[in-house]
């Protein structure tokens, strides 16, 4: 830097938070996988020791790198995505990694960061305003691009991720109703699983009459009201359809139970049964580290990547478990703050969108432990087991503290 060092401009508290976080996930994956023939926490210790190299080298990148270089990046990472499709590796069903020698690599995890880089690239254009059309749907393209390349692998989890990038959208001036047609979109279906389509129709009908009478006079509009009915009408009675014929029978088989209406303990419901059963057995205080019974015994499945946060409740407890989700709070609420005192456009969208971005991942794999999501596997950042999801939060978040630390430099 022109006028101090990285060292005395660094974000120290984001720094100490993210480094006790990898600390207390490696510390759990050993828990997890302890009595595993796999080697997986030597794995993790590896992957580790390889974030410090990592961090140096995202730290000594001239800062305005990213900024010139955001959409040749994001290029590079669309082609990654794309060649997986001749030259991925499949696990599990999925296509999502590249195999190298003994390790995998999975470029979507990357390809995050990438479009968080592109879209603030674009955003920051002093010509862009999202209130006019083309520049939303432009805008969405960035964010739709990698979807389109990762949910055919079949990856619906990392696809999901990217709905956050609409949030930082809207901070940038979408249109609210794009926010708020999704949220009704998601409603709607869940309703429509749960309650017959007629019931639905009546529901938002009422609502629809409330909103009209409760306007004002120059904005009621029947003609309007009656448009927008239709077409919740046609969203509705197609809903059975989409989940009958467009789901997969795990997807299906994963709402029925979360909505109550399947009591699978042992097949498809037995992850979220098992991993309940593991945190409620923690109690308040835990039953002490390297002491569950449930991860010792191998109940919950997955338990060192997607379920990590079983072990936190188990062994910690409800102490343990509030401390690290105060953790993930801390670190996001810094980001956020540190977003808003950025000089310049780019580096504030981009820190939007690695809040986003950390959020969506916390929040989605809390809630699937718990068992009030869908398992649609969502890692927990810094905590769940792989190297490609350690380094790609890494870099992710350091790109935005070098950003941070540059700012002295900014006009």
């Amino acid at each position: 830097m022109k006028n101090q060092s990285i060292k005395n401009n660094i974000d120290w508290i984001s720094v100490i938070i993210y480094s006790v976080l990898v600390i207390l996930g490696w510390l759990n994956i050993y828990s997890s996988s302890l009595s595993s023939t796999e080697g997986t926490y030597e794995k993790q210790l590896i992957f580790i020791a390889c974030t410090i190299p990592l961090i140096f080298i995202v730290l000594f990148v001239d800062g305005k790198f990213y900024e010139k270089y955001a959409s040749i990046i994001f290029g590079v990472s669309l082609l990654s995505l794309a060649g997986l499709f001749l030259f991925g590796k499949t696990i599990a069903g999925q296509r999502c990694w590249y195999a190298i020698g003994s390790f995998t690599l999975q470029p979507s995890e990357f390809a995050k960061a990438a479009t968080s880089l592109a879209l603030a690239k674009y955003l920051s254009d002093t010509q862009i305003n999202l209130k006019e059309t083309n520049r939303q749907i432009q805008a969405l393209a960035i964010i739709f691009l990698p979807v389109i390349l990762i949910l055919p692998q079949p990856d619906p989890g990392s696809a999901l991720i990217y709905s956050i990038f609409i949030i930082v959208l809207y901070r940038e001036g979408l249109p609210s109703w794009y926010v708020w047609t999704g949220f009704i979109t998601i409603l709607l279906f869940v309703l429509t699983l749960v309650l017959e389509p007629y019931v639905v129709i009546l529901l938002a009908l009422a609502v629809l009459i409330i909103i009209h009478f409760k306007g004002r006079a120059v904005d009621r509009n029947i003609i309007l009201s009656g448009i927008l009915l239709a077409i919740i009408s046609a969203f509705v009675f197609s809903v059975d359809y989409v989940f009958d014929h467009v789901f997969k029978q795990h997807h299906r088989d994963r709402f029925n139970i979360l909505l109550g209406k399947t009591v699978d303990m042992k097949g498809i419901g037995y992850n979220t049964n098992q991993s309940e059963i593991a945190i409620g057995s923690g109690g308040w205080l835990g039953k002490g580290f390297l002491e569950g019974t449930q991860t010792k015994g191998g109940f919950v499945p997955e338990q060192h990547t997607d379920y990590i946060f079983t072990t936190v409740g188990e062994e910690w407890g409800f102490a343990g478990s509030f401390i690290v989700i105060a953790l993930f709070a801390g670190l996001l609420l810094r980001v956020i703050y540190l977003a808003e005192r950025q000089k310049t456009k780019f580096s504030r969208v981009y820190g939007y969108c690695v809040a986003g971005i950390l959020f969506i991942h916390f929040f989605v794999n809390i809630a699937m432990v718990v068992g009030v999501f869908p398992t649609i596997g969502v890692p927990l950042p810094f905590f769940s087991y792989g190297g490609s999801g350690l380094w790609g939060f890494t870099i992710l978040l350091f790109i935005f503290l070098k950003m941070d630390a540059n700012k002295v430099n900014e006009w």
